[in-house]
């Protein structure tokens, strides 16, 4: 019998992925339909809304792998999501042909799931949606929802 790698899940059981409800400012960790835990998170300082372009301090809406993860000196550890990605792209594109956002502008990058500066839990707790669209979250809880993400496996889903 061949080995399995010790990353995937066992024969039959489901892969762990988020789901972020960004109205309800929820992060959810589910195995399927299985909810494992939430997490109380905030967003770009400008919340409603999918992402339209770089700059507008929203947070992207849509299905998303997380690319890579890794310690980070301002926001105790960062997992990056692979924004923008084909919708991403499709949309973007289709706004900018619709008149929507400027011509020159442009799509933007560098997404993803981030703790707070060291001592500024009050930013979640008092709900200040301050990053330039990221999601962020209590360092202790990112920890736990960090050790679940596997780059290039594990997805994301954002709902406004």
């Amino acid at each position: 019998m061949p080995a399995v790698p010790a990353s995937s899940p066992c024969p039959g059981e489901e892969e762990v992925g988020l789901h972020l409800d960004k109205s309800e400012r929820c992060l959810c960790v589910r195995r399927g339909d299985l909810v494992i835990r939430c997490y109380e998170v905030v967003l770009g300082r400008a919340p409603e809304g999918d992402k339209r372009m770089q700059g507008d301090g929203r947070t992207p809406e849509g299905s998303f792998t997380f690319r890579a993860k890794y310690p980070h000196a301002r926001w105790h550890r960062f997992a990056w999501i692979d924004y923008p990605n084909a919708e991403s792209e499709r949309r973007f594109h289709a706004r900018r042909a619709a008149g929507e956002i400027p011509p020159a502008a442009r799509i933007g990058g560098e997404v993803g799931l981030h703790g707070v500066p060291a001592g500024m839990d009050r930013l979640i707790t008092d709900g200040i949606d301050w990053t330039l669209g990221c999601i962020s979250m209590r360092n202790g809880d990112l920890d736990e929802v960090y050790a679940l993400i596997e780059p290039g496996r594990t997805m994301i889903h954002i709902v406004p």
